[in-house]
């Protein structure tokens, strides 16, 4: 979390253990691509693997921002024209939260408002208590039951699964040039 220029704005990013897990996961899962494809695709896979990183980088760049007047849940200006996702709410525009269960037995919330909009409450972002606390101080709304969507250990299992592979692969790869 950083303080912004503004009094009390407090920025939040996508916590730093789910964005290296989400790119691990992407870079485990395409760089051998362009080894395994037909030559004539090889050139095309090594030219767009630049490009899908990316666009990973820019899908977990999403950040959360809680100031004196708001939130507001987007992505920085070097993505936005391409992530055009994203929402923002003046803290009296909130009504409630309203929980939804996953189909992996998680729990979301969503932000309501008076007009009957909902909004997905952000539950991947680094310092989380700190930003529940904050929201709960500007909505006056109860966030004792908000936790994570995951626990860190899956996370943490995912990002481990993700090194074994990218290095099995690098150790493949050295055989493969070493014969």
């Amino acid at each position: 979390m950083s303080s912004g220029a503004a009094a009390e704005t407090a920025t939040y990013p996508m916590a730093p253990l789910i964005r290296f897990t989400l790119i691990s996961l992407y870079l485990a899962l395409v760089l051998p691509l362009p080894a395994l494809a037909p030559p004539d695709l090889q050139p095309w896979l090594l030219a767009l693997l630049p490009l899908g990183l990316i666009i990973v980088l820019a899908l977990v760049s999403e950040q959360v921002e809680l100031s004196s007047s708001g939130i507001s849940v987007g992505h920085p200006a070097w993505c936005r024209w391409l992530l055009r996702r994203g929402w923002q709410l003046q803290w009296d525009e909130i009504s409630g939260l309203t929980p939804v269960a996953t189909s992996q037995g998680g729990r979301v919330f969503y932000v309501r408002t008076a007009t009957g909009s909902a909004y997905l409450l952000p539950q991947r972002v680094q310092a989380f208590e700190d930003f529940l606390s904050r929201f709960h101080q500007h909505t006056g709304l109860d966030t004792s039951s908000i936790g994570r969507i995951s626990p860190p250990w899956t996370y943490q299992l995912l990002a481990g699964l993700c090194g074994l592979g990218l290095a099995a692969e690098a150790t493949v790869g050295l055989a493969l040039l070493n014969r």
